[in-house]
């Protein structure tokens, strides 16, 4: 089982209207590590979710979406505060910039008491990410929860930088320095790294987070494809693949969920068996990724894909 563990909101995309006077919108269940959790479900994982949810309009729909679609629910922690919500403008080029409304909001007040002392048996894989990871008090429990199952669990971390929620990016970097060296796996984009560390190159970063701990660390590089590097020093490069690009929301995260689910179906879980990968199995896992994060680039929002619109049998 996959717990994914944090942001939990509505994405709104504002639809055009001739009256200046009135504003429309369409909204989509969103949040980077509940997208990973969405991936992996309709990839055939079992996949939970470790947040505190709102019983608000918005909560109550999360809640249905998650039943349809598979995300088990026992670790959410009912609350009255509201549902973040994230207003969404798309570029020309389908890349998405986001403007939040997230004081006091549900998925932001997780307290460190309010983790779960043990988790259960099946739970092989912890996944964090983005600003629920730096924003108090959800970012010291996600923190006390990583610690707490680093030593008997697989840890999966994505900062996903949202500088609109978090401006101090001195605050994004000590937090990338408390939780690489906890993960077996740190996935960025491109521009997280240059937000990150301006100037630096991205191969430099990467090889950083490995000597700092990470098993396996993977920088996407937009339609250029992504470049992955493990301990044992087996570095891949992979293109992007053309697709005509509706938007990017939810392709890192489609990305993050496809490691995940190809980690799980080639046994390698675990910071041993990345360890013995070499570099074909490293293109092989990143080229996957690299193709689901495509399919999502050619629907709207976060519309993670399915084992059979990868091409993928069902699994047994």
């Amino acid at each position: 089982m996959f717990l994914s563990c944090g942001d939990c909101l509505f994405d709104l995309f504002a639809v055009p209207q001739e009256d200046v006077s009135t504003i429309a919108l369409s909204g989509r269940i969103g949040g980077s590590p509940l997208n990973v959790a969405l991936g992996l479900a309709r990839l055939g994982h079992h996949a939970g979710y470790f947040t505190k949810m709102s019983g608000d309009l918005f909560g109550e729909k999360i809640r249905a979406f998650m039943e349809r679609e598979a995300i088990d629910q026992r670790f959410l922690i009912p609350t009255d505060r509201q549902t973040t919500l994230a207003m969404v403008s798309l570029a020309p080029d389908g890349s998405a910039s986001y403007a939040f409304y997230i004081e006091g909001t549900a998925d932001r007040s997780i307290e460190p008491e309010e983790v779960p002392q043990s988790l259960p048996a099946e739970v092989e894989v912890v996944h964090v990410a983005s600003y629920s990871t730096v924003t108090e008090p959800t970012a010291s429990a996600l923190l006390q929860l990583v610690r707490q199952e680093a030593p008997n669990r697989f840890i999966s971390y994505d900062p996903n930088i949202r500088a609109s929620i978090e401006p101090d990016l001195d605050v994004w970097r000590a937090k990338v320095a408390e939780l690489v060296p906890l993960a077996g796996l740190v996935k960025a984009s491109e521009e997280d790294i240059a937000q990150l560390y301006p100037g630096r190159a991205v191969d430099s970063v990467v090889g950083e987070w490995i000597s700092a701990g990470a098993e396996i660390a993977v920088v996407t590089l937009g339609e250029h494809g992504a470049i992955a590097a493990t301990s044992r020093g087996e570095t891949a490069k992979v293109a992007g693949r053309a697709v005509t690009v509706v938007d990017t929301v939810g392709a890192g995260d489609t990305f993050q969920a496809a490691l995940l689910a190809g980690l799980k179906e080639r046994g390698a879980l675990s910071r041993a068996a990345i360890a013995g990968f070499a570099r074909s199995d490293v293109e092989e896992l990143v080229g996957f990724a690299v193709r689901a994060a495509a399919v999502t680039c050619t629907r709207k929002g976060a519309d993670l894909p399915r084992r059979a619109e990868l091409g993928l049998a069902p699994l047994v």
